[in-house]
């Protein structure tokens, strides 16, 4: 996912590698590697060489470690695709309903302030309401058994703010209040919800909680809240920019910050930046959310050292509302699109892309079991070995140690420390040679084998649409299996699974019109082995034919069975909006997505603005008087049975 819609493909100006020559772009790994004859028509994967050159589904099956859908004759998608679509309408195929529940704004307790439809709530109501722009979620339930099927934590991230949207008189003017309400719509809620009368509701509990970018923070882990680089004005305060998410064996939630240079500038004219600065794209714009202007902590030339606060995962736990969240530094210091956790062999992994163009995808292993290490007081988040990938043009791959003393990251070269590493995180992934992608998104491991699945959402820049895959306008999936099975290995065998995109634009996408889809950004495995595959196609091109982009309509959600490679569209959203965030109640009978910045700027409907925030979209309220919001959907058979089924 990228709040900067407009720039999430422009490609860095900047050579900002340090070792370019090591360091090959998996676009032309892609091209080198996929074929017309390894694409098979109606979303099947591709099959070209390495470990999935398989022609059938059942061995492919096998060698995944997945069900293999003709083995038994079923596929795991039971639905009827529904259409592409660009309506302002949540689409759904027959049999399935979907409700709105927690939108933007929404008090997190019955006696706390109302939503104002005129965007005039102050920053003090905002801090005890639903944030904006949810992102990744995960549902934690209440009670063992039935019980947790009806009741339980909805933890939901916020991923930034829309400035138009969230004041009543848009942003053209920045104040203090306007800069505390931003902070304030940002973080993280936590929110118990229950089934009652057949509808999904939020409750009153004393677990419902606002973490935003004012709430104290603590550190742990290589980079010490005592380091000099976190020395900066006050005490460490708030998450920004979260994105994606992780969830523990123990029960516990990671956010993600993503974008968080977006925040920070300055006015000051005698301050340049630096290499660091550069590499994680702080300047003195930032976004032009202009914070700086109001919030001395924001200003790079008055607070140097705040940026160096964020770009962590943050721990939370959902069930200690007092607990103070960790951002745990061993994970490393990028724009973490998430933070996906798998086990193996009693280690804990964690596997997570930084989500920019020509970045890389990292995995952390923890240095001894968890469990054990938990039964000694021990985090298993603090002790471990981080890892970026560097993926080979012979259909393998080697995850390169980010440890200091290894390779170049030694004093000789200018690394004094662990810390220093995992602080330029970027930096040594580049002196290493790591592997440069198109946008690194989310990451799901296969329930029954060690199957790993990347999003990559498009890079290089945008182009007409009939140009080779070098610029990717369209993005794809790539998935790799890591040696012996054992997702602690360091060499792993990779390939294509599905190239995005239009076959009316470029020839070599074998999507049917079911199927078809562009951008791909949530990926997630339900229990069963569906691959559910959410786009976040920029608004920039959303719907326009001069980018290829409008027989692909609105974001959608689609199911694939990754047995037989059939993709069918599950959903479509409404109009501006990206799809994103999943999760599903133990039963697999309740669905939680996110509808994430319904009615922003979009050229092909226009533009929102104070005056009228309503010209792209009034989902979900249609208030005549009000403006779209983003809002969690409950998604639920007619006949009660499985999602997907």
């Amino acid at each position: 996912m990228s709040i900067d819609h407009a720039a999430q493909s422009v490609p860095d100006p900047d050579d900002r590698r340090s070792n370019p020559s090591t360091s090959t772009p998996f676009r032309d790994l892609l091209n080198a590697r996929v074929s017309r004859r390894a694409l098979v028509r109606g979303g099947t994967v591709v099959a070209a060489t390495g470990f999935l050159a398989v022609a059938d589904s059942a061995p492919l099956a096998r060698t995944l470690g997945v069900p293999a859908a003709g083995a038994s004759g079923r596929s795991l998608l039971g639905f009827a695709p529904v259409a592409a679509n660009a309506d302002d309408a949540v689409t759904l195929p027959a049999g399935y309903r979907a409700d709105v529940i927690i939108p933007w704004g929404t008090p997190i307790r019955s006696t706390g302030p109302a939503w104002r439809p005129d965007g005039t709530n102050s920053a003090a109501e905002q801090a005890e309401q639903v944030g904006m722009q949810h992102d990744g979620m995960h549902f934690f339930p209440r009670g063992p058994g039935p019980a947790g099927n009806r009741r339980g934590l909805l933890v939901v991230n916020h991923e930034y703010t829309d400035r138009t949207l969230l004041h009543a008189d848009g942003d053209a003017v920045m104040t203090r209040e306007k800069s505390d309400k931003t902070l304030a719509a940002l973080g993280v809620t936590v929110l118990e919800i229950a089934q009652r009368d057949g509808a999904w509701r939020p409750v009153d509990s004393p677990f419902n909680r606002r973490i935003n970018g004012t709430t104290r923070m603590t550190y742990s882990g290589p980079v010490s809240p005592r380091h000099p680089a976190l020395r900066a004005v006050g005490l460490p305060r708030g998450t920004l920019n979260n994105c994606s998410h992780g969830v523990t064996p123990w029960g516990t939630y990671l956010a993600c910050e993503e974008n968080f240079n977006i925040y920070f500038g300055t006015a000051d004219p005698a301050w340049t930046p630096g290499p660091e600065h550069d590499r994680y794209g702080i300047s003195r714009t930032g976004l032009d959310y202009r914070l700086h202007l109001a919030d001395p902590r924001f200003d790079l030339a008055r607070n140097p050292n705040e940026p160096n606060r964020f770009g962590w995962v943050v721990e939370i736990d959902p069930f200690r509302p007092d607990s103070t969240p960790v951002k745990r530094t061993a994970l490393g210091r990028f724009k973490h699109e998430g933070a996906t956790v798998t086990e193996s062999r009693g280690h804990l992994v964690v596997y997570s892309g930084d989500d920019q163009d020509g970045e890389y995808i990292y995995k952390y292993v923890s240095a001894a079991p968890w469990a054990a290490m938990r039964a000694r007081g021990r985090s298993p988040l603090d002790e471990g070995t981080l890892y970026v990938a560097r993926f080979d043009d012979d259909g393998t791959g080697r995850w390169l140690p980010l440890r200091f003393g290894h390779g170049p990251l030694t004093p000789a070269q200018g690394w004094t420390d662990q810390a220093d590493v995992l602080l330029r995180t970027r930096r040594a992934a580049d002196a290493l040679g790591a592997t440069p992608l198109d946008r690194p998104e989310w990451i799901s491991v296969h329930p029954e084998k060690s199957a790993v699945y990347a999003s990559l959402s498009n890079g290089s820049g945008w182009a007409h649409a009939v140009t080779p895959r070098t610029p990717n306008p369209y993005g794809h999936i790539i998935r790799w299996r890591e040696s012996g099975d054992d997702n602690t290995a360091t060499t792993f065998e990779w390939d294509v699974f599905v190239l995005g995109g239009d076959p009316a634009y470029d020839d070599r996408v074998r999507l049917d019109d079911d199927g078809i889809f562009g951008s791909p950004d949530g990926l997630w495995f339900d229990p069963d082995g569906r691959l559910w595959i959410q786009t976040d196609v920029s608004n920039y091109v959303l719907n326009s034919p001069g980018w290829g982009y409008d027989r692909i309509g609105n974001n959608a959600m689609l199911a694939c069975d990754p047995g037989t490679g059939e993709i069918r569209r599950f959903l479509v959203g409404p109009r501006g909006c990206e799809i994103t965030g999943i999760t599903v109640t133990p039963d697999r009978r309740t669905m939680f997505v996110n509808v994430q910045h319904p009615g922003e700027l979009t050229p092909a409907w226009g533009s929102p603005t104070p005056e009228n925030p309503r010209a792209v979209s009034n989902w979900p309220d249609f208030d005549p008087a009000g403006r779209p919001r983003s809002a969690t959907l409950v998604i639920r058979k007619e006949d009660g049975g499985i999602i997907g089924t």
